[in-house]
């Protein structure tokens, strides 16, 4: 991405923030990385937390809240720790953009601080929590203008770039080392994520769809890429697939194709079910931790390159404990 300008740098002395060099992220330089996964149904199926619109940022806003999300992360990060391995704070800001935010009441203002807030949040228990053998990472995480289901109403790339650019504005004057864009349905959002100005490395984290069709929009995942990548100048650090089983993305990926050296991460579903059958489900399918792990360990096997790994819609702890040790220990 763009550098910052000197304003944003004198913002950030001014706030007293010290981020790492974005020009170097750690997992990018090879060993495990792991991540959290699916805060949202963790949360809300497993701690039994309320949260509207699915919205995690909301429990920032008092001592419970924070208390509940410290705990969530930390027993994620402790899966990392036990490894040893690097591990990703990915920020619980999925919802924290304009239009979501509106509808959860808050002012532009509110939800500026709401993601500040929420980085924060990650650098203190980054401060606590990383040692030499566990590198740790804060990713600023943007989720999608519509539903991660359905991309509604496409924009431009340069209306996606200024509808996120205050949200990235917040992460570039932060701790954030990243920005990570989560479920992203359409190649134009993640044009105009790529292009805004904030932390340098971003993160496209691509919504599959099943039967080699990975976004909602119907574009193969060859060919989003090829669009993010030429619009931007490859800015994107790397990409991920998330938010589908793994048997949904197994042939999207041809081994020897020069292309899929881009896919650097999975946050993989723990469910086999659709994305319409996960809608209209009233229940959490939590599928099977073990063989989700067994599952994963193919990935990397066929894909060496693929070294982030996290979960999505379903996963708890107990799926990254098994995935962590699938992938770690010889086949």
């Amino acid at each position: 991405m763009r550098a910052r300008s000197r304003d944003t740098g004198r913002r950030q002395k001014k706030l007293g923030t010290k981020p790492r060099d974005r020009k170097r992220l750690p997992q990018l330089e090879g060993g495990l990385f792991l991540s959290d996964g699916g805060i949202e149904t963790d949360l809300i199926f497993n701690d039994r937390l309320e949260l509207p619109q699915f919205a995690a940022f909301v429990l920032l806003q008092d001592g419970p809240g924070r208390t509940a999300l410290k705990k969530y992360y930390r027993r994620y990060a402790g899966i990392a720790l036990a490894a040893p391995v690097g591990f990703i704070f990915e920020s619980p800001t999925w919802r924290a953009s304009r239009d979501w935010g509106r509808k959860l009441g808050f002012t532009e203002r509110a939800l500026c601080e709401a993601n500040a807030r929420a980085i924060g949040l990650m650098a203190e228990l980054r401060g606590e929590l990383e040692s030499s053998g566990t590198p740790m990472v804060i990713s600023g995480c943007i989720g999608p203008r519509g539903d991660g289901y359905d991309p509604g109403t496409v924009m431009s790339a340069a209306e996606a770039e200024t509808y996120h650019a205050s949200q990235i504005g917040v992460f570039a004057r932060s701790e954030a080392d990243m920005v990570t864009a989560i479920t992203m349905t359409n190649a134009n959002e993640a044009i105009g994520i790529a292009r805004g100005q904030g932390p340098r490395d971003v993160a496209g984290d691509l919504l599959h769809a099943g039967n080699g069709r990975p976004l909602p929009t119907g574009q193969s995942l060859c060919e989003d890429i090829a669009q993010v990548d030429g619009a931007t100048g490859r800015a994107p650090a790397y990409y991920m697939i998330n938010c589908a089983h793994p048997t949904h993305f197994e042939n999207a990926m041809p081994e020897k194709a020069l292309w899929t050296k881009r896919v650097r991460g999975i946050r993989a579903n723990a469910s086999r079910r659709s994305h319409q059958e996960l809608n209209d489900a009233p229940d959490l399918d939590d599928g099977d931790p073990v063989e989700l792990g067994v599952e994963y360990r193919e990935i990397p096997a066929r894909h060496p390159q693929i070294t982030v790994l996290g979960g999505c819609c379903g996963t708890d702890h107990r799926h990254i404990e098994q995935i962590c040790a699938a992938c770690i220990e010889p086949a």
